[in-house]
C-alpha cells in the first residue's frame, strides 16, 4: 500500500509489497520520463517544435537561461550530467556546426570561455567536458538544433548510480544552480 501523502510529496513515497524488504533507499526521478520517451524533440528541420527555439520566449528563470548574447545564449541542461551542466546554443535553428556564421562561431566560443570562468568561480570544478554531438548517431538528443555542452567535472564525480541505477544524484536544484551562475555571469 502506498502512503496517501506520496501523491503530494514525492520524498514520502514508501511502497509496501510482498517479500522481505531489501533495505535499499530509492531515488525516484519521474521527471526523466519525458526525456526517456523523447518528448519535446523536434522534427528534423522544424524550428516551430524545437525546445531550443521555444525556450528563448520564456522568462530566464523559467527557461533556466543563464545569459543571453546577440547570437547565442547559455542555459542549464534540463537533464544534467553534473551540477552546472550548461549548454551554449545559437538562436538560429541550425543542425550542423559548419552552418554557423563566423560571428555565431565566435560568440559561441566566447560564451564557452565565459561559462568556464563563471563555473570555476561558482563551483570550483577540477575540469570540464566540452563538446557537441553532431547527429543522432553521434548521440545528439536534439540533433535538429546545434548546442554545445559544458559539463563541470570533479574527481570522484562518476559513480555506479547512472550505470546501475539509471539515476543521477544532483546536490542542488536547477533553479538554485541557474541563479548562482546567472549572478556570477553578470559580475
Amino acid at each position: 500500500m502506498t502512503d496517501p501523502k506520496a501523491a503530494t510529496d514525492p520524498e514520502l513515497v514508501e511502497q509496501q509489497g510482498v517479500g522481505e524488504p531489501d533495505a535499499l533507499q530509492r531515488l525516484w526521478t519521474p521527471h526523466r520520463m519525458a526525456y526517456i520517451k523523447g518528448e519535446n524533440k523536434p522534427d528534423h528541420d522544424q524550428a516551430d517544435g524545437c525546445p531550443f527555439c521555444r525556450v528563448v520566449e520564456l522568462d530566464d528563470a523559467d527557461a533556466l537561461i543563464i545569459a543571453r548574447g546577440e547570437l547565442v545564449y547559455a542555459l542549464l541542461n534540463l537533464y544534467p550530467y553534473n551540477p552546472g551542466h550548461l549548454m551554449v546554443v545559437p538562436y538560429r535553428h541550425v543542425a550542423d556546426y559548419t552552418e554557423l556564421t563566423v560571428q555565431e562561431t565566435l560568440e559561441l566560443a566566447e560564451f564557452t570561455q565565459r561559462a568556464m570562468r563563471v563555473g570555476r568561480t561558482v563551483a570550483a570544478p577540477h575540469g570540464f567536458n566540452i563538446g557537441m554531438n553532431q547527429g543522432v548517431i553521434a548521440g545528439a538528443g536534439i540533433a535538429a538544433h546545434l548546442h554545445q555542452h559544458l559539463v563541470p567535472r570533479w574527481g570522484g564525480d562518476a559513480n555506479f548510480m547512472p550505470v546501475i541505477g539509471h539515476t543521477k544524484v544532483l546536490p542542488q536544484l536547477l533553479a538554485e544552480t541557474r541563479q548562482l551562475l546567472a549572478d556570477a555571469w553578470k559580475s
